[in-house]
């Protein structure tokens, strides 16, 4: 019997999406009797499509998580990898699988999901002080080989995350304008990512996402957000944690990375356990 598989690609070719039949259209979230969020709340994600902050680790906890990937990111940096490399994490690690499956970040995404919630990504995204790499402007469900388009992803801070070092941007509404063309980014060394979403200016002012440690924001996978380059002497790392409804399909082995955290096992995505290597 072969293992589970723990690590996966992170950017897939645009070749092998291309080939996925996709409902790339947002998906409002309906709730009228929401648990943990606020129907403004609701309507505020469906109209701009973001929230934030949400406060899910006091600063006692938030400073061991850092502590805790402090020395995760050295191991993997002496096994030679950069500081972006630690992708689908929750499969490996027991820590972040812990944080993943986190009843208090689950409550919320719940709220906007539905019932059946999987969670099945889990990326640092660390910005070393002076590292020179920006995020370009996106969509994360170019990447994703889910279909229909009905993911958030969480990003947790792990340090203070301000305009100072880089933190997150996004362009309010422009989840509800459908898959945007993008341009190939390959060659870019400067680029974390292989898309670009050019002339970002016409879908209005960006706003930035402030957080500390400990905090979190939610977007849309259809939401347009990046980064820009990390400057300062600071460090900026967040965990990007993603979750799906239930009913979403995915392809190209996708489902291996489910764990599912609300509602019924459905029969389409893996529940993987947690890891015993912390």
């Amino acid at each position: 019997m072969n293992a589970a598989p723990t690590a996966f690609r992170a950017v897939l070719g645009q070749d092998e999406l291309s080939n996925i039949p996709r409902d790339l259209s947002f998906h409002p979230s309906v709730n009228e009797q929401p648990k943990v969020l606020t129907p403004e709340q609701i309507a505020r994600f469906n109209r701009d499509g973001y929230l934030k902050p949400f406060r899910f680790f006091s600063p006692e906890e938030a400073a061991d998580i850092r502590c805790y990937f402090d020395q995760l990111l050295a191991r993997y940096a002496a096994e030679g990898k950069d500081s972006y490399s630690i992708s689908s994490a929750h499969l490996r690690h027991g820590r972040v699988w812990d944080i993943l499956t986190n009843p208090r970040i689950v409550a919320v995404v719940s709220d906007l999901l539905g019932a059946g919630v999987i969670a099945w990504g889990s990326h640092f995204f660390c910005k070393m002080p002076g590292d020179g790499k920006a995020v370009s402007w996106h969509q994360d469900a170019s990447y994703w080989p889910l279909s229909p388009s009905k993911a958030v992803t969480v990003w947790l801070a792990i340090d203070d995350a301000d305009r100072g070092n880089a933190c997150m941007r996004v362009i309010p509404g422009t989840h509800v304008l459908g898959h945007l063309t993008w341009q190939l980014s390959e060659q870019d060394e400067s680029n974390v990512l292989n898309l670009t979403v050019p002339g970002v200016e016409k879908y209005g002012d960006p706003v930035y996402v402030e957080l500390k440690a400990g905090e979190a924001s939610l977007h849309s996978d259809l939401l347009l957000h990046g980064s820009e380059m990390n400057t300062s002497s600071r460090r900026r790392c967040g965990l990007t944690l993603r979750y799906t409804a239930s009913d979403v399909t995915a392809h190209l082995g996708w489902a291996d990375k489910g764990v599912v955290v609300a509602g019924p096992p459905p029969a389409h995505w893996a529940n993987r356990p947690r890891p015993t290597e912390e």
